[in-house]
C-alpha cells in the first residue's frame, strides 16, 4: 500500500514538473506544432511520390554528368533528413540561450521559403554528398527516409522540449531549434522540386 502511494505521488511530481511527457508552457505552441508536423507530412507524401513507378533508366538519367540522377537526389534526401537531426538533437543537448534569439533575423514563412528556394544554389556538405551517403539503392533510401521521418513527426506531435530558446548559427545565419525541425521539412521539398527537375529534362528518358 505504501508503495502504492508513493508511486502515485512520484507519477503525480512528474507530471507536474513536465518529466513525464506533458507539454508545458516552455514548449512550442499548437500552432506551431501543427504546421511543423503538416509541413514534415506534406514534404514527405511529396518526396516519396516524386520517385514511384521510375525504372531504373529513368532513376539513373542525368542532365549531365555533374548533375544528380533522381535516385541520388532521394539518397541526399534521405542523408539529410539523418545529418540534420543529429544536429538538432546535439544542439538541445545544450544549455538554452535565449540571449542568441536577437540574431534571429527570418520568420518561420521566411525561412521556409529560403529553403525551398531553388533559385539560391548551395554544394551540399561532404558527408550528404549522395555517393558518401551509404545508401545503394532507391528502396533502401525511401524506407530510411520514411523511418527517420516517422520518428520525427511523433517528437514533434509530443515533444516538451524548449525548441525556441535553443538556438544554433549555421553558415546562413541564426536560427532555433524549432526552425531546425522546420528546415529538414523545407530541405525534403528542396530536392523534391529537384527530382521533378531532372524528370521534366528533355531528354528524361520515357
Amino acid at each position: 500500500m505504501l508503495k502504492r502511494t508513493l508511486g502515485r505521488s512520484l507519477l503525480t511530481l512528474l507530471v507536474i514538473t513536465g518529466l513525464a511527457g506533458t507539454i508545458n508552457d516552455s514548449t512550442i505552441s499548437k500552432k506551431e506544432r501543427k504546421y511543423a508536423v503538416s509541413l514534415m507530412k506534406e514534404t514527405r507524401d511529396d518526396a516519396i511520390s516524386s520517385t514511384k513507378g521510375l525504372s531504373e533508366a529513368q532513376l539513373s538519367f542525368k542532365a549531365a554528368p555533374e548533375k544528380w540522377s533522381v535516385k541520388e537526389c532521394m539518397y541526399h534526401i534521405a542523408g539529410a533528413e539523418k545529418l540534420l537531426w543529429s544536429l538538432l538533437e546535439g544542439s538541445l543537448k545544450g544549455p538554452a540561450n535565449p540571449e542568441k534569439r536577437a540574431d534571429i533575423k527570418v520568420t518561420d514563412e521566411q525561412f521556409v521559403k529560403m529553403i525551398e528556394d531553388r533559385t539560391n544554389k548551395a554544394q551540399a556538405p561532404e558527408p550528404i554528398q549522395p555517393k558518401n551517403t551509404g545508401f545503394t539503392s532507391l528502396d533502401a533510401a525511401v524506407e530510411d527516409f520514411k523511418t527517420n521521418r516517422a520518428d520525427h513527426i511523433k517528437y514533434l506531435k509530443n515533444s516538451t522540449e524548449d525548441l525556441r530558446n535553443h538556438v544554433v548559427q549555421l553558415p546562413f545565419g541564426w536560427i532555433d531549434c524549432y526552425q531546425l525541425c522546420l528546415m529538414i521539412a523545407a530541405h525534403s521539398n528542396r530536392h523534391t522540386q529537384q527530382i521533378n527537375e531532372v524528370k521534366a529534362n528533355p531528354g528524361f528518358p520515357k
